[in-house]
């Protein structure tokens, strides 16, 4: 499981609204870090822990707009959840947010409750998104000690095939295939066919890889 205290980046140019945030926030348990400005937001070295942004649309100056900012960030592959708020009512702007992958757009003034359980939602989000990355690790690292034909018995294993087909197919005998598919089952800490197919689900586009590689 992902542990570690979660912590809420908070960036907008009024220094009350972030101030306000950033106190609900610590009041909730969480690690809070206040910008003055997106460019600021893009000097910080972001967390390993569960996180989630609360962004503000609009900025003065030449700072990067929120909705610039979320594009930079998914261009660079930083997958942090956002939450928007704006003092400005635009049904446009929102929209684009969201379609983009925000949690949630909330206009000021907005409750408290309302930004609480949209932080809060954000964080489980990139919580799950941490568990995933932890699972594919974890499938990698055992998956890297196996053989090329234990690769290729566990992949016609997620086929659904058993020992006398997967000797068939390898062309060797079915012994063979039964002492191969016992050395993998053990290097991968697994008991039933189920738990095969599932670790190459859980692996998604690296199981793609090995699947290639085998080919």
């Amino acid at each position: 499981m992902v542990s570690g205290q979660a912590i809420v980046y908070v960036v907008d140019d009024e220094i009350q609204i972030r101030t306000a945030i950033g106190n609900l926030c610590e009041e909730t348990g969480h690690r809070v870090k206040l910008f003055a400005s997106t460019e600021e937001f893009l000097t910080e070295n972001l967390s390993s822990s569960p996180s989630c942004l609360v962004l503000d649309v609009r900025f003065p100056g030449t700072s990067p707009t929120g909705l610039e900012l979320q594009r930079r960030l998914a261009e660079t592959g930083v997958p942090i959840p956002i939450v928007f708020i704006s003092g400005h009512s635009d049904v446009r702007v929102s929209v684009e947010a969201l379609k983009r992958g925000a949690v949630e757009f909330l206009p000021k003034p907005f409750r408290e409750q309302e930004i609480l359980d949209a932080i809060r939602h954000g964080i489980e989000r990139d919580r799950r998104r941490l568990e995933r990355e932890d699972i594919v690790r974890e499938a990698r690292q055992r998956v890297e000690t196996l053989t090329a034909r234990e690769r290729e018995i566990m992949l016609l294993m997620a086929e659904g095939l058993v020992a006398k087909q997967i000797a068939a197919r390898l062309g060797v005998s079915e012994v063979t295939a039964k002492v191969h598919r016992a050395r993998m089952m053990r290097k991968l800490e697994l008991r039933t066919p189920i738990e095969v197919v599932r670790l190459i689900d859980s692996m998604g586009r690296e199981a793609e890889t090995i699947r290639a590689g085998a080919g």
